[in-house]
Protein backbone atom coordinates (compact mmCIF):
# COMPACT_ATOMS: atom_id res chain seq x y z
CA UNK A 1 0.00 0.00 0.00
CA UNK A 2 1.34 3.40 -1.00
CA UNK A 3 -0.08 6.46 0.78
CA UNK A 4 0.83 10.09 0.16
CA UNK A 5 0.09 12.63 2.91
CA UNK A 6 0.14 16.36 2.32
CA UNK A 7 -0.31 19.07 4.94
CA UNK A 8 1.12 22.40 5.97
CA UNK A 9 0.47 25.99 6.91
CA UNK A 10 -0.01 25.49 10.66
CA UNK A 11 0.25 22.79 13.28
CA UNK A 12 -3.52 22.47 13.02
CA UNK A 13 -3.05 20.70 9.71
CA UNK A 14 0.27 18.94 10.33
CA UNK A 15 -0.39 17.39 13.77
CA UNK A 16 -3.50 15.45 12.66
CA UNK A 17 -1.60 14.28 9.57
CA UNK A 18 1.22 12.97 11.75
CA UNK A 19 -1.23 11.24 14.11
CA UNK A 20 -2.81 9.45 11.14
CA UNK A 21 0.62 8.55 9.77
CA UNK A 22 1.48 6.99 13.12
CA UNK A 23 -1.72 4.94 13.06
CA UNK A 24 -0.93 3.76 9.52
CA UNK A 25 2.51 2.63 10.67
CA UNK A 26 0.93 0.65 13.54
CA UNK A 27 -1.90 -0.90 11.54
CA UNK A 28 -0.10 -1.40 8.22
CA UNK A 29 3.64 -1.62 8.95
CA UNK A 30 4.48 -2.58 5.36
CA UNK A 31 2.82 0.50 3.87
CA UNK A 32 4.89 3.00 1.90
CA UNK A 33 4.30 6.42 3.42
CA UNK A 34 5.29 9.70 1.77
CA UNK A 35 4.86 13.25 3.10
CA UNK A 36 4.59 16.27 0.80
CA UNK A 37 4.94 19.80 2.17
CA UNK A 38 5.19 23.23 0.59
CA UNK A 39 8.67 24.56 -0.06
CA UNK A 40 9.78 26.68 2.89
CA UNK A 41 6.81 25.65 5.05
CA UNK A 42 6.97 24.86 8.77
CA UNK A 43 5.77 21.29 8.14
CA UNK A 44 9.32 20.02 7.54
CA UNK A 45 10.41 20.80 11.10
CA UNK A 46 7.36 19.10 12.65
CA UNK A 47 7.78 16.02 10.48
CA UNK A 48 11.47 15.74 11.33
CA UNK A 49 10.72 16.08 15.06
CA UNK A 50 8.00 13.42 15.00
CA UNK A 51 8.62 9.75 15.73
CA UNK A 52 6.84 8.65 12.53
CA UNK A 53 9.12 7.09 9.93
CA UNK A 54 8.27 8.21 6.39
CA UNK A 55 9.65 6.62 3.24
CA UNK A 56 10.28 10.08 1.86
CA UNK A 57 9.73 13.79 2.49
CA UNK A 58 9.13 15.94 -0.58
CA UNK A 59 8.32 19.58 -1.28
CA UNK A 60 6.46 21.39 -4.05
CA UNK A 61 5.67 25.05 -4.65
CA UNK A 62 2.36 26.42 -3.35
CA UNK A 63 0.95 29.61 -1.91
CA UNK A 64 -2.24 31.17 -0.49
CA UNK A 65 -4.77 32.79 -2.78
CA UNK A 66 -7.20 34.17 -0.19
CA UNK A 67 -6.78 37.11 2.17
CA UNK A 68 -3.69 38.54 0.46
CA UNK A 69 -3.09 41.48 -1.93
CA UNK A 70 -3.47 41.11 -5.70
CA UNK A 71 0.27 40.82 -6.38
CA UNK A 72 0.52 38.11 -3.77
CA UNK A 73 -2.34 36.22 -5.42
CA UNK A 74 -0.60 36.40 -8.79
CA UNK A 75 2.65 35.14 -7.29
CA UNK A 76 0.80 32.30 -5.52
CA UNK A 77 -1.03 31.36 -8.71
CA UNK A 78 2.30 31.03 -10.54
CA UNK A 79 3.66 28.91 -7.69
CA UNK A 80 0.63 26.66 -7.84
CA UNK A 81 1.04 26.15 -11.60
CA UNK A 82 4.66 25.11 -11.08
CA UNK A 83 3.59 23.07 -8.05
CA UNK A 84 1.08 21.12 -10.13
CA UNK A 85 3.83 20.12 -12.57
CA UNK A 86 6.09 19.13 -9.66
CA UNK A 87 3.23 17.17 -8.07
CA UNK A 88 2.50 15.33 -11.31
CA UNK A 89 6.13 14.27 -11.63
CA UNK A 90 6.18 13.21 -7.97
CA UNK A 91 2.94 11.24 -8.20
CA UNK A 92 4.06 9.49 -11.40
CA UNK A 93 7.31 8.50 -9.72
CA UNK A 94 5.90 7.39 -6.34
CA UNK A 95 2.60 5.96 -7.63
CA UNK A 96 0.44 6.64 -4.54
CA UNK A 97 -2.76 4.61 -4.25
CA UNK A 98 -4.45 7.37 -2.25
CA UNK A 99 -3.72 11.01 -1.36
CA UNK A 100 -4.60 12.25 2.12
CA UNK A 101 -4.95 16.00 2.80
CA UNK A 102 -5.53 17.80 6.11
CA UNK A 103 -4.94 21.46 5.30
CA UNK A 104 -2.51 23.99 3.92
CA UNK A 105 -2.28 25.41 0.40
CA UNK A 106 0.13 22.65 -0.61
CA UNK A 107 -2.99 20.53 -0.96
CA UNK A 108 -4.06 22.44 -4.09
CA UNK A 109 -1.28 21.32 -6.49
CA UNK A 110 -1.19 17.84 -4.97
CA UNK A 111 -4.96 17.38 -5.29
CA UNK A 112 -5.01 18.65 -8.88
CA UNK A 113 -2.18 16.32 -9.86
CA UNK A 114 -3.72 13.24 -8.25
CA UNK A 115 -7.15 14.09 -9.69
CA UNK A 116 -5.65 14.29 -13.18
CA UNK A 117 -3.99 10.91 -12.61
CA UNK A 118 -7.24 9.46 -11.24
CA UNK A 119 -5.76 8.73 -7.84
CA UNK A 120 -8.43 8.79 -5.08
CA UNK A 121 -8.28 11.75 -2.67
CA UNK A 122 -9.38 11.70 0.97
CA UNK A 123 -9.48 14.92 2.95
CA UNK A 124 -9.82 15.38 6.68
CA UNK A 125 -11.68 18.45 7.99
CA UNK A 126 -10.43 19.25 11.52
CA UNK A 127 -12.78 22.19 12.20
CA UNK A 128 -16.52 21.84 11.89
CA UNK A 129 -16.59 24.35 9.03
CA UNK A 130 -13.96 23.61 6.36
CA UNK A 131 -11.53 26.28 5.23
CA UNK A 132 -11.61 27.47 1.63
CA UNK A 133 -9.03 24.99 0.32
CA UNK A 134 -10.66 21.95 1.96
CA UNK A 135 -14.13 23.15 0.95
CA UNK A 136 -13.23 23.43 -2.74
CA UNK A 137 -11.20 20.22 -2.92
CA UNK A 138 -13.78 18.33 -0.89
CA UNK A 139 -16.65 19.35 -3.13
CA UNK A 140 -14.86 19.02 -6.46
CA UNK A 141 -11.99 16.54 -6.22
CA UNK A 142 -12.20 14.33 -3.12
CA UNK A 143 -13.72 10.88 -3.07
CA UNK A 144 -14.30 10.86 0.69
CA UNK A 145 -14.37 13.51 3.42
CA UNK A 146 -13.35 12.47 6.95
CA UNK A 147 -14.78 14.75 9.64
CA UNK A 148 -14.33 15.36 13.35
CA UNK A 149 -18.10 15.64 13.97
CA UNK A 150 -21.35 15.07 12.11
CA UNK A 151 -21.90 18.85 11.94
CA UNK A 152 -19.49 18.98 8.98
CA UNK A 153 -21.87 17.00 6.77
CA UNK A 154 -23.89 20.16 6.04
CA UNK A 155 -20.91 21.76 4.26
CA UNK A 156 -20.61 18.94 1.71
CA UNK A 157 -24.07 18.34 0.21
CA UNK A 158 -24.20 15.20 -1.86
CA UNK A 159 -20.69 14.08 -0.87
CA UNK A 160 -19.63 11.05 1.14
CA UNK A 161 -18.68 12.22 4.63
CA UNK A 162 -17.47 9.80 7.30
CA UNK A 163 -17.35 10.92 10.93
CA UNK A 164 -14.03 9.55 12.15
CA UNK A 165 -13.24 11.79 15.11
CA UNK A 166 -10.10 13.89 15.51
CA UNK A 167 -6.70 12.12 15.23
CA UNK A 168 -5.48 12.51 18.80
CA UNK A 169 -1.83 12.41 19.74
CA UNK A 170 -0.61 9.55 21.91
CA UNK A 171 0.13 11.84 24.89
CA UNK A 172 -3.54 12.87 24.97
CA UNK A 173 -4.83 9.31 24.72
CA UNK A 174 -2.53 8.05 27.47
CA UNK A 175 -2.93 10.97 29.93
CA UNK A 176 -4.52 10.46 33.35
CA UNK A 177 -5.45 12.83 36.16
CA UNK A 178 -3.27 11.12 38.74
CA UNK A 179 -0.23 11.12 36.46
CA UNK A 180 -0.85 14.74 35.48
CA UNK A 181 -1.04 15.92 39.09
CA UNK A 182 2.14 14.03 39.91
CA UNK A 183 4.03 15.21 36.81
CA UNK A 184 3.19 18.88 37.40
CA UNK A 185 3.59 18.60 41.20
CA UNK A 186 0.13 20.00 41.82
CA UNK A 187 -1.79 20.08 45.09
CA UNK A 188 -4.63 17.51 44.73
CA UNK A 189 -6.70 19.47 47.28
CA UNK A 190 -6.84 22.61 45.13
CA UNK A 191 -8.87 23.36 42.05
CA UNK A 192 -6.66 23.55 38.96
CA UNK A 193 -7.17 26.13 36.22
CA UNK A 194 -5.33 25.64 32.92
CA UNK A 195 -4.89 28.56 30.52
CA UNK A 196 -3.28 28.37 27.10
CA UNK A 197 -3.64 29.76 23.60
CA UNK A 198 -1.69 27.51 21.25
CA UNK A 199 1.99 27.27 20.32
CA UNK A 200 2.41 31.02 19.71
CA UNK A 201 -0.04 31.92 22.43
CA UNK A 202 -2.92 34.33 22.79
CA UNK A 203 -2.04 37.87 23.85
CA UNK A 204 -5.49 38.63 25.21
CA UNK A 205 -5.64 35.41 27.26
CA UNK A 206 -2.09 35.90 28.52
CA UNK A 207 -2.65 39.53 29.52
CA UNK A 208 -5.93 38.78 31.27
CA UNK A 209 -4.55 35.76 33.10
CA UNK A 210 -1.57 37.73 34.42
CA UNK A 211 -4.00 40.36 35.70
CA UNK A 212 -6.47 38.04 37.45
CA UNK A 213 -4.02 35.41 38.73
CA UNK A 214 -3.43 37.09 42.14
CA UNK A 215 -7.16 37.09 42.91
CA UNK A 216 -7.61 33.46 41.85
CA UNK A 217 -4.63 32.39 43.92
CA UNK A 218 -6.24 34.04 46.95
CA UNK A 219 -9.30 31.88 46.21
CA UNK A 220 -7.16 28.76 46.76
CA UNK A 221 -6.99 28.02 43.00
CA UNK A 222 -3.78 26.74 41.44
CA UNK A 223 -2.95 27.79 37.89
CA UNK A 224 -1.03 26.21 35.02
CA UNK A 225 -0.46 28.90 32.39
CA UNK A 226 1.07 27.99 29.02
CA UNK A 227 1.77 31.32 27.36
CA UNK A 228 3.26 30.35 24.02
CA UNK A 229 6.45 32.03 22.90
CA UNK A 230 5.00 35.37 21.83
CA UNK A 231 4.35 36.82 25.30
CA UNK A 232 6.68 34.67 27.36
CA UNK A 233 8.86 37.53 28.71
CA UNK A 234 5.81 39.50 29.89
CA UNK A 235 4.22 36.44 31.52
CA UNK A 236 7.49 35.65 33.27
CA UNK A 237 7.73 39.22 34.54
CA UNK A 238 4.19 39.18 35.94
CA UNK A 239 4.87 35.82 37.59
CA UNK A 240 8.10 37.06 39.17
CA UNK A 241 6.24 40.03 40.71
CA UNK A 242 4.05 37.74 42.82
CA UNK A 243 4.81 36.83 46.41
CA UNK A 244 6.74 33.54 46.81
CA UNK A 245 3.79 31.79 48.47
CA UNK A 246 1.65 32.66 45.43
CA UNK A 247 4.24 31.67 42.85
CA UNK A 248 4.37 28.11 44.11
CA UNK A 249 0.76 27.62 43.04
CA UNK A 250 1.08 29.45 39.71
CA UNK A 251 3.13 27.55 37.13
CA UNK A 252 4.04 29.33 33.90
CA UNK A 253 5.51 27.77 30.76
CA UNK A 254 6.15 29.03 27.27
CA UNK A 255 5.66 25.47 26.00
CA UNK A 256 4.70 22.21 27.69
CA UNK A 257 5.71 19.15 25.63
CA UNK A 258 3.28 16.75 27.31
CA UNK A 259 0.23 18.99 27.41
CA UNK A 260 -1.99 15.94 27.83
CA UNK A 261 -0.96 15.74 31.48
CA UNK A 262 -2.05 19.34 32.01
CA UNK A 263 -5.40 18.65 30.35
CA UNK A 264 -5.94 15.59 32.53
CA UNK A 265 -5.02 17.38 35.77
CA UNK A 266 -7.16 20.47 35.17
CA UNK A 267 -10.66 21.11 36.52
CA UNK A 268 -11.28 23.89 33.99
CA UNK A 269 -9.47 25.16 30.90
CA UNK A 270 -9.40 28.58 29.22
CA UNK A 271 -8.34 28.40 25.59
CA UNK A 272 -8.96 29.36 22.00
CA UNK A 273 -11.40 27.18 20.06
CA UNK A 274 -9.18 25.54 17.46
CA UNK A 275 -10.14 22.19 15.97
CA UNK A 276 -8.23 20.17 18.58
CA UNK A 277 -10.57 21.49 21.29
CA UNK A 278 -13.36 19.44 19.69
CA UNK A 279 -11.53 16.23 20.66
CA UNK A 280 -8.82 16.84 23.24
CA UNK A 281 -11.18 18.26 25.86
CA UNK A 282 -13.87 15.56 25.36
CA UNK A 283 -11.22 12.83 25.50
CA UNK A 284 -10.39 13.93 29.05
CA UNK A 285 -13.84 15.22 30.03
CA UNK A 286 -12.47 18.73 30.54
CA UNK A 287 -14.93 21.65 30.99
CA UNK A 288 -13.83 24.67 28.98
CA UNK A 289 -14.14 28.42 28.65
CA UNK A 290 -13.57 28.95 24.94
CA UNK A 291 -12.38 32.29 23.57
CA UNK A 292 -12.61 32.13 19.77
CA UNK A 293 -9.82 33.89 17.91
CA UNK A 294 -11.61 36.94 16.47
CA UNK A 295 -9.55 37.27 13.28
CA UNK A 296 -9.94 33.80 11.76
CA UNK A 297 -13.18 34.06 9.79
CA UNK A 298 -15.75 32.19 11.94
CA UNK A 299 -14.18 28.75 12.24
CA UNK A 300 -13.39 29.00 15.93
CA UNK A 301 -16.79 30.48 16.76
CA UNK A 302 -18.48 27.54 15.04
CA UNK A 303 -16.26 25.10 16.98
CA UNK A 304 -16.98 26.85 20.28
CA UNK A 305 -20.72 26.95 19.69
CA UNK A 306 -20.76 23.22 18.92
CA UNK A 307 -19.35 22.45 22.39
CA UNK A 308 -21.47 25.13 24.11
CA UNK A 309 -24.70 23.82 22.60
CA UNK A 310 -23.90 20.36 23.96
CA UNK A 311 -23.20 21.62 27.47
CA UNK A 312 -19.44 20.99 27.44
CA UNK A 313 -18.19 24.58 27.36
CA UNK A 314 -18.93 28.26 27.86
CA UNK A 315 -18.08 30.77 25.12
CA UNK A 316 -16.54 34.11 26.05
CA UNK A 317 -15.77 36.48 23.19
CA UNK A 318 -12.33 38.05 23.08
CA UNK A 319 -13.47 41.65 23.63
CA UNK A 320 -15.19 40.67 26.90
CA UNK A 321 -12.24 38.84 28.45
CA UNK A 322 -11.00 41.68 30.64
CA UNK A 323 -14.35 42.29 32.29
CA UNK A 324 -15.91 38.85 32.44
CA UNK A 325 -13.22 36.16 32.71
CA UNK A 326 -12.55 36.48 36.44
CA UNK A 327 -16.19 36.32 37.59
CA UNK A 328 -16.88 33.49 35.15
CA UNK A 329 -13.96 31.39 36.38
CA UNK A 330 -14.94 31.97 40.01
CA UNK A 331 -18.55 31.09 39.27
CA UNK A 332 -17.69 27.83 37.51
CA UNK A 333 -15.09 26.63 40.00
CA UNK A 334 -17.51 27.27 42.87
CA UNK A 335 -20.29 25.22 41.27
CA UNK A 336 -19.33 21.55 41.45
CA UNK A 337 -22.69 20.37 40.09
CA UNK A 338 -22.29 22.53 36.98
CA UNK A 339 -18.69 21.39 36.45
CA UNK A 340 -19.75 17.76 36.83
CA UNK A 341 -22.46 18.28 34.22
CA UNK A 342 -19.96 19.88 31.84
CA UNK A 343 -17.52 17.01 32.38
CA UNK A 344 -20.23 14.48 31.59
CA UNK A 345 -21.36 16.40 28.50
CA UNK A 346 -17.78 16.71 27.28
CA UNK A 347 -17.02 13.02 27.80
CA UNK A 348 -20.15 12.07 25.85
CA UNK A 349 -18.54 13.60 22.73
CA UNK A 350 -15.44 11.41 22.95
CA UNK A 351 -14.28 9.62 19.78
CA UNK A 352 -10.87 8.31 20.80
CA UNK A 353 -9.73 6.41 17.71
CA UNK A 354 -9.83 9.15 15.10
CA UNK A 355 -6.36 8.37 13.78
CA UNK A 356 -7.11 4.65 13.47
CA UNK A 357 -10.48 5.31 11.86
CA UNK A 358 -8.87 7.52 9.20
CA UNK A 359 -6.02 5.06 8.65
CA UNK A 360 -8.54 2.27 7.97
CA UNK A 361 -10.55 4.58 5.70
CA UNK A 362 -7.40 5.32 3.67
CA UNK A 363 -6.63 1.62 3.36
CA UNK A 364 -10.15 0.90 2.11
CA UNK A 365 -10.02 3.78 -0.35
CA UNK A 366 -6.70 2.49 -1.65
CA UNK A 367 -8.30 -0.91 -2.24
CA UNK A 368 -6.72 -2.71 0.73
CA UNK A 369 -9.82 -3.43 2.75
CA UNK A 370 -13.57 -3.76 2.63
CA UNK A 371 -15.47 -0.62 1.70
Amino acid sequence: MRIMISAGGTGGGVYPALAVAGAIRNLYPQAKLYFVGARGDMARGLVEQSDVQFDGYHEVLAGPVAGIPLLGKIASALKIVVGVVQSLILALRLRPEVLFLTGGWVGVPMALACWMLRRPIVIYVPDIEPGLMLKVIGRRLARVIAATTDATVAYYPGKRVEVTGYPLRREILEASREAGIAALKLDPQRRTLLAFGGSRGSRSINTTMSAIAPTLLEDNVQIVHISGRLDWPQVQQAHAALAPEQRQHYQVYDFLPDIGQAFAAADLVISRAGASALAEFPQLGLPAILVPYPYAWRYQKVNADYLVERGAAVRLDDERLGEELLPLVRELLADEARLAGMRQASSALRLPDGAGNIARLLARTAGHGTE
